[in-house]
């Protein structure tokens, strides 16, 4: 399985760049209702991803940073406390289920380091519950269109 299938390309992702705001960062994740996003640097580069939690711990420890100040602080400013790391799209698929267990997406790249899009968690997810489904290994449809073995519309008896 090639990792090309299952990527959301980049201009469907949510991204910020080192340059962008601590108040963009905040209100583009607010808006797009997303609690970490890819970083890109300035020659579109995989610079990290950021975290609600990053912004949130960033504000705790400085508490004469007011929300309306915001604007005035560089994301690249502020500590990521997770690695998140990204695979190459020539990757195999061992690498990338081993980050998607502890990621909620992965970011992957070209062969120069230019960030192409991401995989979600959830594609993978979907995608494994499919083929156990149709090879009769959970409840659903099986092979044949009809309910699995133990199973009478799709829900467990």
């Amino acid at each position: 399985m090639n990792i090309a299938f299952f990527l959301l390309p980049k201009q469907e992702v949510v991204c910020v760049t080192l340059d962008s705001t601590l108040r963009q960062t905040l209100e583009r994740m607010e808006y797009h209702r997303y609690s970490a996003v890819p970083i890109l640097d300035a020659e579109g580069r995989y610079a990290g991803t950021v975290t609600e939690g990053d912004l949130l711990w960033y504000m705790k420890s400085r508490p004469e940073l007011s929300f309306a100040d915001t604007h005035r602080v560089p994301l690249r400013e502020v500590p990521l406390r997770l690695d998140h790391k990204a695979v190459r799209i020539d990757a195999q698929m061992a690498d990338l289920i081993a980050l998607v267990k502890v990621q909620n997406f992965v970011p992957v790249t070209d062969d120069m380091n230019r960030f192409i899009g991401i995989v979600r968690r959830s594609d993978i997810i979907d995608y494994c519950a499919g083929v156990m489904m149709e090879q009769g290994l959970l409840p659903g449809k099986g092979k044949t269109g009809t309910p699995a073995a133990g199973d009478t519309d799709g829900r467990q008896t």
